[in-house]
């Protein structure tokens, strides 16, 4: 079987037809592949942030959580401490020896923690901070803070102990 000249012709022009659409189906085939991975790797992209920033968000959210659970804890032993605090503050003000520098030292180190004593005396009378245990007839006007019984506290801005005081009003 022999082939002529022009059949060689002819399937050389086939085959570079033929040719041409595989590559051209090839480079089309290709440039989908390429499309269809930087999709993809957009998407695990996306899927990397959103788990980075849930991350964060737990982080922080575990971080506030462990700090206020801390102040709730110290604020529970500095309520057990304040019965110590007014056994202190009233042997001073009856004039024992030797008490002031430890009930000094003892207040001091609690006030670096967060402790508060309310100061009440002479202002208006706010039930949120003190009860008044005793009660003087006034003029009708706005409650005042006459007297404090017993020193109020607040832990880290919370009341954790309010006054006892007498008000006029």
């Amino acid at each position: 079987m022999s082939e002529s000249h022009e059949d060689l012709v002819v399937e050389s022009e086939l085959s570079d037809s033929r040719r041409e659409t595989i590559v051209e189906g090839a480079a089309s085939h290709t440039e989908a592949t390429i499309e269809d991975v930087v999709k993809e790797r957009d998407e695990f992209k996306d899927i990397a942030l959103r788990v980075q920033a849930d991350f964060e968000n737990y982080r922080k959210r575990a971080a506030s959580q462990m700090g206020d659970e801390l102040d709730r804890a110290l604020g529970k032993l500095v309520e057990q401490l304040l019965p110590v605090l007014d056994a202190c503050e009233a042997a001073v003000a009856h004039g024992v020896e030797g008490v002031e520098q430890v009930w000094s030292s003892l207040i001091g180190a609690l006030q670096k923690q967060g402790l508060e004593a309310l100061d009440l005396a002479g202002k208006s009378f706010d039930p949120a901070l003190a009860d008044a245990v005793m009660h003087e007839e006034g003029d009708g006007s706005e409650p005042v803070v006459l007297e404090v019984l017993r020193t109020g506290y607040r832990w880290k801005g919370r009341v954790l102990r309010a006054a006892m005081v007498k008000v006029k009003g």
